[in-house]
Parts: C-alpha cells; sequence; structure tokens
C-alpha cells in the first residue's frame, strides 16, 4: 500500500487537533530556538564597531571573528541530525540550549580576541542545531493541513530574535549614552548586548521539558504506545492511530535510521531532491540577507548616518522583517511555497539592484546624496520584505518537510550546513567586498537573486498539503 493511500485511509490528510492551542504551543516552543538562532546571529551587529575598537584590527580580521560562529553552524547543522536520531528531539533541543547558555556568558566576558572567537563557535553550534532540529520537529508533530503554519514558526522566531537583538542592542546603547565601549553594571555595553541572551537560552531549555518528543522518534524506537498517545493529542481522535502508526512505520522503511550514505546516489554524489535542498539554502544565502543583520548598523555608519539612528535603522528593519514574515505565514498554505518563492525573488532584485544604484554614487561630505541616501534606506527595507514573506520562510518550510521520512534528518543536516556555509562565505567577505566597491557587492547579490527565479522553476517541486509520508 502506497503511503498516500495510507494516509487517505487513516485521515491524516485532513485532521485536525482537538486542542489547536495545545499544537500551538509545541510548536511555539520548539520554535523558541530559531528565537535564539535569530538572537544570537543579530546581536553580534551592535558590538561590531565596539570589537574593531577595543581590539584594534581591520575589516579583514573583523570579518573573520563575526563569521567564525557560521563554522560552528555549520557543524552543529551537520551533526544534529545524527544526535536527534540517536538520543531524540527533545534531549537534542536541551544541548543546544546549554550551549547557547554558556556561549552568552562566555561572549560577556572574554579574556582576548581568540577567547571571543571560541564562544562564538559554541554558539554556532547551538544555533547550527537549533536550525536542523526546530523545522524537522515542527514538521513530524504538525497535523499536515497545519504544517506549513506551524512550520513558519520557526522563521517568525527567527525574525523575533532578529528585532529583540536589535531593540536590546538599541537600548543599552542609549543607557550608555551612545557608546558601544560606555560602562553599564560593570561591563562595556557591547558585553552587556551579547550576556543578555543567557535569559532566553535558560527558557529555551525550561520549555524543551515541556513538550513531547516527536512520534516519529519514537516509532523509530519501539515506543510505539507513546507514539500513539502523542499523535492523539496533535492530531485529533479522529484519526485512526494504528493506522498512523502502520503509515509512519512503513514510510520509514522498517525503522531505519537516516544515515549519511542513505543521502548518495545519482549523477552528482548526492540524490537529485538532496541536491535541490542544498540549492535552496544557497540561494537563500547568497542574495545577501544576513549582512543586513550582521552588518546593517555598519553599513549605515559608512555612508554617513551617526551610529544612534544606524542603530534604529537596523531596528526598523527588522520590524518589517516581522511584517514579511507574517504575510508569509499566512499565504504558505493557501497559494504555496514555490509561488511564494518566485514573487520574493522579483520582490529582491528590485530591492537589491536600487541598492547597488544608489551605493555606485560618491560620498558627499562623508554622506549619500539626499537622493541616493533614501533610495537606499527604502530599497534595503523593501529587499528584507520580500525576502521574509517568501525565501525566509518557505524555505525553512520545505527543508522541514520536502526529504522522505527515511533520510529527512541527515538530508536537513546536510542542507542546513550548506545554508552556514553560504552564510560564511557571504559574512566573511562582506567588509572587504564593501571596501572595494560596495555598489558591485550589491550586483553580485541581485544575480543571484536574479537566478534563483529559475532554479525554482525548474527544480523545486510543491509540497503543499502533502503529508510526510507521501514526499519521495
Amino acid at each position: 500500500m502506497t503511503s498516500s493511500v495510507q494516509a487517505q485511509k487513516s485521515g491524516a490528510g485532513t485532521a485536525h487537533p482537538d486542542h489547536l492551542g495545545h499544537v500551538v504551543f509545541i510548536a511555539a516552543s520548539a520554535a523558541m530556538g530559531g528565537f535564539l538562532f535569530g538572537y544570537d546571529s543579530s546581536v553580534i551587529n551592535g558590538a561590531v564597531e565596539a570589537i574593531r575598537d577595543r581590539y584594534d584590527i581591520g575589516s579583514a580580521t573583523l570579518a573573520q571573528v563575526i563569521a567564525v560562529a557560521l563554522i560552528g553552524c555549520a557543524i552543529g547543522a551537520a551533526t544534529a541530525g545524527r544526535v536527534a536520531d540517536r538520543i531524540g528531539r527533545i534531549r537534542c533541543m536541551q544541548i543546544a540550549a546549554v550551549l547557547f547558555t554558556v556561549s552568552a556568558v562566555g561572549s560577556a566576558v572574554p579574556f582576548s580576541l581568540y577567547d571571543l572567537a571560541f564562544w562564538r563557535i559554541v554558539g554556532g553550534i547551538a544555533i547550527g542545531m537549533a536550525s536542523v532540529i526546530g523545522p524537522a520537529y515542527i514538521a513530524e508533530v504538525a497535523p499536515p493541513a497545519y504544517r506549513g503554519r506551524l512550520g513558519s514558526f520557526q522563521q517568525a522566531a527567527i525574525v523575533i530574535g532578529i528585532a529583540v537583538s536589535q531593540l536590546v542592542n538599541w537600548g543599552i546603547l542609549n543607557a550608555a549614552g551612545g557608546d558601544q565601549r560606555g560602562e553599564l553594571l560593570g561591563l562595556e555595553a557591547w558585553q552587556l548586548m551579547l550576556g543578555v541572551m543567557v535569559v532566553p537560552a535558560v527558557l529555551y531549555g525550561l520549555l524543551s521539558f515541556a513538550i513531547p518528543e516527536s512520534p516519529r522518534y519514537l516509532i523509530s524506537v519501539g515506543k510505539h504506545e507513546r507514539a500513539r498517545k502523542i499523535l492523539g493529542e496533535v492530531e485529533g481522535r479522529g484519526v485512526d492511530l494504528d493506522a498512523r502508526v502502520t503509515e509512519i512505520e512503513s514510510a520509514m522503511h522498517s525503522e531505519e535510521k537516516s544515515r549519511f550514505k542513505d543521502l548518495l546516489g545519482g549523477s552528482f554524489f548526492f540524490k537529485p531532491i538532496v541536491w535541490v535542498g542544498i540549492g535552496l539554502s544557497v540561494f537563500q544565502q547568497f542574495v545577501g540577507i544576513n549582512v543586513a543583520f550582521y552588518y546593517s548598523s555598519t553599513l549605515w555608519q559608512s555612508v554617513g548616518v551617526d551610529p544612534t539612528d544606524s542603530f534604529l535603522y537596523s531596528f526598523t528593519t527588522s520590524i518589517i522583517n516581522i511584517v514579511g514574515t507574517v504575510i508569509a505565514m499566512i499565504f504558505v498554505d493557501r497559494i504555496g511555497r514555490r509561488p511564494l518563492a518566485i514573487i520574493g525573488s522579483v520582490g529582491m532584485v528590485i530591492g537589491l539592484a536600487l541598492e547597488a544604484w544608489a551605493f555606485s554614487f560618491d560620498l558627499v561630505d562623508g554622506k549619500l546624496p539626499a537622493t541616493q541616501g533614501w533610495v537606499a534606506l527604502v530599497a534595503a527595507h523593501v529587499f528584507v520584505l520580500f525576502f521574509a514573506l517568501s525565501w525566509g520562510v518557505v524555505v525553512w518550510v520545505m527543508l522541514g518537510e520536502m526529504f522522505p521520512n527515511r533520510i529527512r534528518a541527515a538530508a536537513l543536516g546536510v542542507a542546513a550546513a550548506a545554508q552556514w556555509i553560504a552564510n560564511w562565505a557571504i559574512t566573511a567577505s562582506f567588509p572587504s567586498l564593501a571596501d572595494w566597491n560596495l555598489s558591485v557587492t550589491y550586483v553580485i547579490y541581485t544575480l543571484f537573486a536574479a537566478l534563483s527565479i529559475p532554479f525554482v522553476l525548474k527544480f523545486v517541486k510543491e509540497t503543499k498539503g502533502k503529508a510526510l509520508e507521501e514526499m519521495g
């Protein structure tokens, strides 16, 4: 019997939980890892210039300190799938929470630049783990009819984490009199910015004890009764739970765990579906989105905006990011993943091209000409809006659902690792590229946004409304 026929027999495709609020709480708790992902990724924005000043380093060295966390992200993403398959999704979340907490404390009180870099790697490992386990777990517990919207919680949490980090940074900067190195509570302002993350990190760890293990993981380790109970909670009592367990078991190929070698095949090392996941991840980063969150304060200051206003613009960009994510959450299950991705790509091309045009003008008295300055500011917000309402959400939703059950965790780990490597390449190269030619740098990002359109049209299949057991 095929998975799609089994899904019809069990009623999974039209499942509605008896208590939707309970399922929302579960998804939101898991997405707390996404909040930390966004917070930890973006909080460094407020410390960039202070780190440069305190340790007296140039753009190239500074870029490596900022980007080194992304190497940790790739490690965490590549290993999270195996960890989650061996000890469970919840334990994986708890490990990430501990790493987030330790990283926050260490980053706040570094002894040296190398010490700071080490703690950023530790935090990066936690981010990488959260980037994998969040969407995978949510996809596994969400009923198909709600999976797109619940899967969007991961990206919603990421963008809220980004916005909160910018708001906290702005508040701390103002409390320190506009000086990133001003003293507060016995620390420099930038150190306090990095240390505040300990609060949501501890909350993430506590929430992980309040949500159930993934029923698919429980079935894989033979705990059928517990899995059946959780399926009843999240999919509703109207579903044939015995048929659901059988359906999941069948799709998992007799409890085989996902292994790296299962991803191999085809003409180019990996199976085609894995390459599609890698492609989605790489395009998501190569449009330069994280430049807006790692370097926006520095970017605006470089074209003549004063530090306090640059922090404010970083915060308004984060708010636009949230607005776009809400739009995506509304439409991802209505119009589908592919249409949203294409709409977003077109909008990003327009925004990035306008930024490239504005930055091509020479500075006058250390500032962009008024018209070009306003165009750059508006275009940056347009770019972030269209990214958020499309690729920001769609990629995480699709990576959580596009792979067959048997390889999902491992394939998602590879795709997420590729995303972090691409993120590192953009983050590490931006300061030097910007010093060379800021306008050409944005032309490069524009080209990648344009190339993402034929990629989606040719290689990406729609997954809206399908049960996970139908993938493959």
